[in-house]
């Protein structure tokens, strides 16, 4: 039982990550045209995407020339979870339905 939980968790923290690299792509696209700060959307993404990536770029600079390279970077972050956290959660879960 232990093991389905953890599969199941991690299952679900994969497809937050999922959504939420989406989230970075858009409001990375958006920010290309010069938003209108004042649009909803704009805010939000603005409000889910700034704690994440402010602390990037005061780490690294954030900025390759005229472009900002934080969200690339995060998304490699995020990738990385994904391929390494979510999946030995996964395999540990199956490691742990093998004992039941």
């Amino acid at each position: 039982m232990a093991g389905n939980l953890i599969i199941a968790a991690a299952e679900v923290l994969n497809i937050v990550l999922e959504i939420y690299t989406w989230v970075i792509i858009i409001a990375a696209i958006i920010s290309w045209v010069n938003p209108d700060p004042y649009n909803p959307l704009v805010r939000f993404l603005g409000r889910v995407t700034a704690p994440v990536l402010n602390p990037v770029r005061r780490m690294v600079g954030g900025r390759l020339g005229p472009i900002d390279i934080s969200p690339l970077l995060v998304i490699f972050a995020i990738f990385f979870l994904q391929r390494f956290f979510v999946r030995s959660l996964i395999e540990f879960g199956y490691r742990l339905k093998g004992g039941d």
